[in-house]
């Protein structure tokens, strides 16, 4: 069990650091903003970037977000009976519903990619008076669905040793599920 605690450990880390890194994008939005204000409220000086610029920080902000949520188990859940059930059976449920995260992630992930690449390829900007290329921005899409295609593998592989032996759910813990959470 060592490697699959190892594995859970490593993914749920990468993820909780690079959710924590890009919770901070919040202040350069912020800033962004700000300063959109100052300059257009009290130097009377627009700027023709700094809106487009914060929504392609949302932008990044909002989709890698994704790992970080999924591995804090902050999805929305409907749980009428699902949390009436015993561990054993939520991880069996939980490993029939995965066919559907997959199918899901792995269209997300195919759909996302071309996006990306054809937007790369073709050199997108958006058109606009600054006109600022689109590619970056579309270039963390796939990435953050990776990042989410592996919280989802990890849970996976963890309901799975659940459903065969319940025990597992005391031994196969994260460092977010239990609260000993590392310091960064």
């Amino acid at each position: 069990m060592s490697f699959l605690q190892k594995l859970i450990n490593g993914v749920t880390r990468l993820n909780d650091v690079l959710g924590r890194w890009i919770a901070l994008l919040v202040f350069v939005m912020t800033a962004l903003l700000l300063l959109e204000v100052v300059c257009r409220y009290l130097l009377n000086s627009p700027t023709v970037w700094t809106s487009e610029l914060t929504q392609f920080v949302f932008g990044v902000y909002a989709i890698m977000a994704g790992g970080y949520v999924m591995a804090h188990k902050g999805h929305v859940n409907v749980d009428l009976l699902y949390s009436r059930f015993s561990v054993r059976t939520q991880a069996i449920i939980d490993v029939f519903t995965s066919v559907l995260f997959y199918i899901f992630i792995l269209a997300f992930l195919y759909f996302a990619s071309s996006m990306a690449w054809e937007s790369f390829q073709g050199s997108e900007t958006t058109y606009s008076a600054w006109n600022p290329p689109v590619w970056p921005v579309k270039a963390f899409m796939p990435l953050a669905i990776v990042l989410v295609l592996l919280q989802g593998t990890v849970k996976l592989l963890r309901d799975i040793a659940v459903a065969i032996n319940p025990d597992n759910a005391n031994v196969l813990k994260d460092s977010i599920d239990d609260g000993t959470e590392e310091s960064h």
